[in-house]
C-alpha cells in the first residue's frame, strides 16, 4: 500500500470521522438545549399565570379571568392563551391555536392533574404548546389552561441549520483532504519518487546518478547524504577496478617472469650442452682459415661458419641473460646523456636506411634513478627495431617527467602493428622479420630491463601512422 492511502486510511479517514460525530453531538446537543429552553420558558409562563386563574374561576369572575389572560401576553412570543372546564369546553381564550388539543386530550390532564407539553402546527404556524391543571387554593381542579409559544427562528430552522453545518463540514473536510494529499504529493511523495528513480537508475548499473539538492530541509539532508555514499562507492569501485588493472599485470609479469625463467633453465641447459661442440667448431674453422692454400669462396665460407657460430652464442647469452632476475646497479642518469648514447650506436643505420631522428625533450633535462648502461641498450633496441621496419623514414622520440616517474615515447611512421601481433610482440622468439634477419629476443629484453626498473612498457598505435611504444620509469628507486 502506497503511503499517501496509508496515510489517509490511518490519519485522515478516522480524523473525519471523529469530527463528525462531535459535529452530529453538538447539533443536537444545540437543539435539545433550544427545546429545553422554550419548554421552561412555556413552565414558568403557565405556573405564573395558573394561581390567579384559579382562583378567578373558583370566584366566577369573568374580569379576572380575562385580566390574567391578557398577563400571559407580555411574554415574549405568546400568541395564544385559552382556559377550559374539566371537561375540555373553552371558558374563555385570546390569540391563536385554540384546536391544537382535542378534547380528550384536556380531559386527561383534567383528571391527572400533570402538566402535559407537544410541538404542534396550524398552517404555517409552528407551536410549542402546554396543558396545565388549573387549582383553587385548597388543590381542587377547576379548569385548564392551555399556553400557545410560536417557535422562534432558530428553533424552526435547526434541523435546517444542522443539515448546513454538515454541508460546511463535508466542504471543510474536503477541502483539509485535498489540501494534505497536495501537500503530500508536493513536499513528500514527488521527493520521494526522485530519490527512488535515482536509486534504481543506480541499480541498473548508472553509477553516475545523483539526487538534485533541493526542497525541504531533511529531503536536502536526504540527497546529500546520498549523493555522498554514491561518491564513496563510484571511489570504491574507481579503487576495486585499479586494483584489478594492477593485477591482471601483475599476473601478466608473473607469468611472463615464469616463462623467462623457464627459458633461463633450458637455456643453461642448451648452452651447458652445446658449449663443447660450438667451440670445437669454433676452433677447427679457426684452424681451417688459416691455411694458405684456401682459396677466396673457401675462406669466405668458414668465416661464415664462425660468424653463425658467434650469432648461436650471442642468442644463447641472450637467453641466460632473459631467463635470469638481475639486481640492477642503480645511479643517476641523466635522459639527455642517455638517448645521445642510444642515437650515436644506431646513427650508422639511421643514416644508411635514410631515416629521420627527432628527439622532444623536456627542459631542464630530467634525471632518474637507473642503470645507465641497460637504459641505453633499452632504447638502442627499439631504435634498430624503428629502423628496420618497412616504410619508416621518420622516428620520434619525447619525454615528460614530473616528481615521481618519467614517461616516454617512441613513434615511427611505418606500417606499425596489427592488433594480433601486439599480445605477442614482447614475447620471446616473436619477430615479423624473415628468417636470419633477427632473433626475436630484442624486445624481450627492453621488456625485461624495464620490468627490473620497477617500470612498464606497452605497444599502440602512432599518431604517425606506424608503432608507437609508451615506457614508464619510476624517477626514485621502487620495488619492481
Amino acid at each position: 500500500m502506497r503511503l499517501r492511502n496509508l496515510i489517509l486510511i490511518t490519519v485522515i479517514v478516522p480524523l473525519c470521522a471523529i469530527l463528525t460525530v462531535f459535529s452530529l453531538v453538538t447539533i443536537h446537543s444545540l437543539e435539545d438545549n433550544l427545546r429545553s429552553k422554550l419548554e421552561t420558558e412555556v413552565q414558568i409562563i403557565t405556573q405564573a399565570t395558573g394561581a390567579s386563574l384559579g382562583y378567578a374561576i373558583d370566584r366566577a369572575e369573568p374580569s379576572a379571568l380575562e385580566d390574567a389572560l391578557q398577563s400571559a401576553f407580555s411574554f415574549h412570543r405568546i400568541y395564544g392563551a385559552h382556559v377550559f372546564d374539566t371537561q375540555g369546553q373553552p371558558l374563555y381564550g385570546l390569540g391563536l391555536g385554540e384546536d391544537l388539543f382535542s378534547v380528550d386530550d384536556i380531559r386527561e390532564v383534567a383528571e391527572n392533574g400533570q402538566l402535559q407539553t407537544a410541538y404542534r402546527n396550524d398552517g404555517d404556524w409552528n407551536y410549542f404548546s402546554a396543558l396545565r391543571p388549573l387549582t383553587t387554593p385548597s388543590g381542587e381542579i377547576v379548569g385548564v389552561l392551555q399556553v400557545n409559544r410560536l417557535n422562534t427562528g432558530i428553533e424552526n430552522y435547526a434541523d435546517f441549520i444542522g443539515l448546513v453545518a454538515l454541508g460546511v463540514f463535508a466542504v471543510g473536510v474536503g477541502g483539509i483532504i485535498l489540501s494534505i494529499w497536495w501537500g503530500f504529493r508536493h513536499h513528500i511523495e514527488r521527493p520521494l519518487e526522485r530519490v527512488l528513480t535515482v536509486m534504481e537508475r543506480v541499480a541498473a548499473g548508472d553509477r553516475r546518478q545523483r539526487v538534485a539538492i533541493h526542497g525541504s530541509e531533511e529531503y536536502r539532508r536526504l540527497g546529500l547524504a546520498l549523493n555522498d555514499m554514491l561518491d564513496a562507492m563510484a571511489e570504491k569501485d574507481d579503487d576495486i577496478e585499479s586494483r584489478r588493472r594492477k593485477e591482471i599485470e601483475l599476473e601478466k609479469r608473473l607469468r611472463k617472469s615464469r616463462k623467462l625463467a623457464e627459458l633461463g633453465v633450458l637455456a643453461a641447459g642448451v648452452a651447458h650442452e652445446i658449449g663443447t661442440p660450438l667451440t670445437v667448431i669454433e676452433g677447427q674453422a679457426q684452424r681451417l682459415s688459416r691455411r694458405k692454400s684456401l682459396g677466396t669462396k673457401e675462406y669466405d665460407h668458414i668465416e661464415r661458419i664462425r660468424g653463425e657460430v658467434s650469432r648461436i652464442v650471442v642468442i644463447v647469452r641472450q637467453l641466460m641473460d632473459l631467463g635470469r632476475r638481475h639486481n640492477v646497479e642503480k645511479e643517476s642518469v641523466a635522459l639527455d646523456e642517455t638517448i645521445e648514447a642510444a642515437r650515436t650506436l644506431v646513427e650508422e643505420e639511421l643514416t644508411r636506411h635514410d631515416v629521420h631522428l627527432d628527439i622532444h625533450l623536456p627542459s631542464p633535462t630530467p634525471t632518474l634513478l637507473a642503470n645507465g648502461q641497460q637504459l641505453v641498450q633499452v632504447f638502442t633496441n627499439l631504435l634498430r627495431n624503428a629502423v628496420q621496419s618497412d616504410g619508416v623514414s621518420r622516428v620520434c622520440l619525447s619525454a615528460r617527467a614530473n616528481d615521481s616517474e618519467l614517461s616516454l615515447w617512441l613513434e615511427d611512421d611505418g606500417g606499425g602493428i596489427t592488433e594480433a601481433d601486439k599480445a605477442r610482440v614482447f614475447d620471446p622468439f616473436f619477430t615479423t622479420k624473415p628468417v636470419g634477419q633477427g632473433s626475436g629476443l630484442g624486445l624481450s629484453m627492453v621488456h625485461r630491463i624495464v620490468n627490473d626498473h620497477g617500470g612498464t612498457i606497452g605497444a599502440y598505435d602512432s599518431p604517425l601512422g606506424g608503432a608507437g611504444f609508451e615506457i614508464t620509469l619510476p624517477r626514485e628507486d621502487t620495488t619492481a
